[in-house]
């Protein structure tokens, strides 16, 4: 029976600077959650690191275990971390789904990122059916919300922000825009420099194709360099937006001593930019926390669209939930269920058996005899199967546990094997993840793959109807 508990952890933008958040994150998202895989006690992990949070989520045996798992990748910045509990966990990462946690309201950005997490976490063999079933809701409820409702109509995303506020302090009109980085943050603010008017656009990358594919789409006069090349163009470009994922400074006094004028916009995590460079004369350095006033001004717009899918994500947090019920309840009816099919079908055998010493039974009376053992068991059985559901639905977990220990004497005696190594579950993940994401459907909720165990006479003892 699954009884692990969700633990999570936030550091984000809503209360750490960029420092703080860039101190909190792990060297990539694999190797944080492989780590977690590793610590004792955790059977499943996730984790999702953008330029505005770094969170980490556990399915552990407990909440001690959750706890001592996830304290080491926040060690460092412990006065802005947010513990979160089970039901916190999962109904947080709805919220960040649906856009309702980044820095521009709504933006659309975060479903993808959202759902690269979890493309990374299930190819470590870090997701389970607690997992997949919320991870599945999660997106479903960011998908609801931007088809749904106005949450993303008019929001900006951080690339744009980027040349609003670049447009405060300069003119663009005319000048030349150097953007480090051709992913899809680079991609956002190369458009949103060019609508802005800028007559040039250098577009450095360290996979040099990338960048010319991206200066082949923009509207604008637009050329691709390497990273190596950067230094180049320093002196011509009035603006430089950084946003790769490049480890180290790619940027530190030393390169923009001479540059002149220049606005540079680290939209980065880590940073691009070495902090020092803003002693630089006649340089201003912004980082990704410059961007709040920008996106303030499109929030309240979005505010009564934001009210919408908070309503929206109750009811799914409430279904979610009746989920998980339904699936621990069904384990637990699943197992009676077995029990009473070993014992019916023993019995059976013996009274044939018997009643065949005493003479040739013809197949309907075979039959009858399974048919009478089939009703006994349906009938039996009735009203502890709903009686089972009833105790999830009121989160009776003592009277499930205990139909468990009645039905299954091994119940509670063996370990669940929670302490797998990260290697021994990258090589059961390619056999398992079929039946992994089978185990929700579209909406995140469980699919009944307990009722597909009972006895058809079961069901129909059983039934509402």
């Amino acid at each position: 029976m699954d009884t692990g508990v969700i633990c999570g952890t936030r550091v984000s933008h809503d209360r750490a600077s960029v420092d703080q958040i860039e101190a909190a994150t792990g060297e990539d998202v694999r190797s944080v959650v492989e780590t977690l895989l590793d610590s004792e006690g955790v059977s499943e992990a996730f984790a999702i690191q953008t330029c505005n949070r770094a969170e980490a989520y556990v399915v552990a045996d407990s909440v001690d275990a959750g706890r001592r798992a996830l304290e080491p990748l926040h060690e460092d910045v412990d006065d802005v971390v947010v513990e979160m509990g089970h039901e916190e966990s999962l109904r947080h990462l709805m919220r960040v789904a649906a856009g309702l946690e980044s820095l521009v309201l709504g933006e659309d950005q975060i479903i993808g990122q959202f759902k690269r997490a979890i493309e990374i976490a299930r190819g470590a063999g870090a997701l389970g059916p607690t997992f997949e079933t919320g991870l599945t809701k999660a997106v479903h409820v960011g998908e609801r919300a931007r088809t749904e409702t106005g949450i993303n109509e008019g929001a900006i995303s951080i690339g744009s922000a980027a040349a609003r506020l670049a447009e405060t302090e300069i003119d663009l009109d005319g000048a030349t825009a150097l953007v480090i980085g051709a992913g899809e943050m680079g991609k956002l603010t190369a458009e949103a420099l060019a609508d802005a008017g800028v007559a040039e656009l250098v577009i450095a990358n360290r996979t040099v194709p990338h960048a010319e594919h991206l200066a082949s789409t923009v509207e604008t006069a637009a050329r691709a360099i390497s990273l190596e090349e950067i230094g180049g163009v320093l002196g011509d470009a009035t603006i430089v937006v950084t946003a790769t994922n490049h480890p180290d400074y790619l940027l530190d006094p030393t390169d923009i001593d001479d540059a002149g004028e220049t606005l540079v916009i680290d939209l980065a995590q880590p940073r691009d930019v070495d902090p020092e460079a803003s002693t630089i004369e006649q340089v201003i350095v912004h980082d990704i926390d410059a961007l709040e006033s920008v996106t303030e001004e499109t929030k309240a717009a979005r505010k009564a669209a934001a009210r919408e899918v908070e309503t929206m994500i109750d009811e799914e947090f409430d279904r979610l939930l009746d989920a998980y019920k339904r699936r621990q309840a069904d384990e637990a009816i699943s197992t009676m269920y077995e029990a009473a099919e070993q014992v019916k079908s023993r019995e059976v055998e013996t009274a044939i058996t018997r009643l065949e010493s005493q003479g040739d039974l013809t197949e309907e009376q075979r039959e009858t005899v399974e048919s009478m053992a089939d009703a006994l068991v349906g009938q039996l059985l009735s009203a502890p199967t709903k009686s089972l559901r009833e105790a999830a639905v009121e989160d009776d977990w003592s009277t499930i546990q205990t139909a468990m220990a009645l039905f299954d004497p091994e119940f509670g005696t063996v370990s669940r094997p929670t302490t797998r190594s990260s290697a021994d579950r990258r090589e059961s993940t390619a056999e398992t993840a079929d039946t992994e994401q089978t185990a929700t459907d579209a909406e995140g909720n469980p699919n009944d793959a307990g009722e597909e165990d009972v006895p058809p006479y079961v069901l129909e003892s059983v039934s509402d109807d």
